[in-house]
This record gives C-alpha cells, sequence and structure tokens, in this order.
C-alpha cells in the first residue's frame, strides 16, 4: 500500500452559513490528496499530461461522517492499494485536528491518450513508481 497525508486548512470560504465545511469542497481536497501523493512517487499530474496521457475522474464515492469547520486544520490521507491496469483507484480518509474520521471517499480514474482520447494501460513511468512500492 501506498499513502501520503496532506494538511489542509478549512478557510471561511470553505464553509456554509452554518459553519460546517461544504460537502462540495471534499472532491477538491481529494484532488490536493490525489496530487501530493503523485508527488511523493516522483511524478506529477502535469508531466503525465506533458507525455500525452490524461486521467480524468470515472466515479467518486463520498461518506460523510462528521463536520469539519471554520480555522479546523484536515488530514487527507490518500491511499493507492493496488497497481493499476488502464485504471487507478484512489482512497481517502479525512481525519481533524484531533484525528476523528469524518470523511472516507474513493475515486476512480481512467488512463486516457491525449490525441485519441482512448482509455490506455498505465504508462510505464508511473507503473514502475507504484510496483516498486506495493
Amino acid at each position: 500500500m501506498i499513502s501520503n497525508k496532506t494538511e489542509i486548512r478549512i478557510t471561511y470560504a470553505d464553509t456554509d452559513k452554518m459553519g460546517y465545511c461544504y460537502y462540495g469542497n471534499y472532491p477538491r481536497f481529494y484532488e490536493i490528496g490525489r496530487t501530493e501523493l503523485m508527488r511523493k512517487l516522483g511524478l506529477s499530474y502535469k508531466e503525465l499530461e506533458e507525455s500525452g496521457i490524461m486521467m480524468p475522474v470515472l466515479s467518486l464515492n463520498i461518506k460523510y461522517i462528521k463536520p469539519a469547520f471554520y480555522d479546523d486544520i484536515i488530514v487527507v490521507e490518500t491511499f493507492i492499494k493496488e497497481i493499476p491496469t488502464s485504471r487507478i483507484v484512489f482512497e481517502y480518509e479525512v481525519r481533524n485536528q484531533y484525528s476523528d474520521l469524518i470523511n472516507k471517499g474513493e475515486t476512480v480514474l481512467a488512463f486516457v491518450d491525449d490525441k485519441s482520447r482512448k482509455v490506455v494501460r498505465v504508462p510505464d513511468i508511473l507503473f514502475d513508481k507504484i510496483s516498486k512500492h506495493l
């Protein structure tokens, strides 16, 4: 299993009228977690895109457990638990500053050739980096 933790502070702009972190922000937090996990592996989304590979989201699952509030610091832990094929699965656990689990999620992304827009297998450069850890 590969994992990475990313800290994010909840800003006033992240909250709704009730003072809760707006539910629609969690996919953005997941994206931040994914991006940082890829960087930890030594490869950025930008590098993949420059090599002709896009990674659109195919599915998103979210479970809300507890709210986050303005000025909370949340930790998004992002996981890759299996070697990708033509898709890659990211799992997320979001905890507040007290280590309470407040949210869980999963995204599935495809690997798509930028020119043909067809699904392709995981790029070798990413496969090599992931397989070292799994």
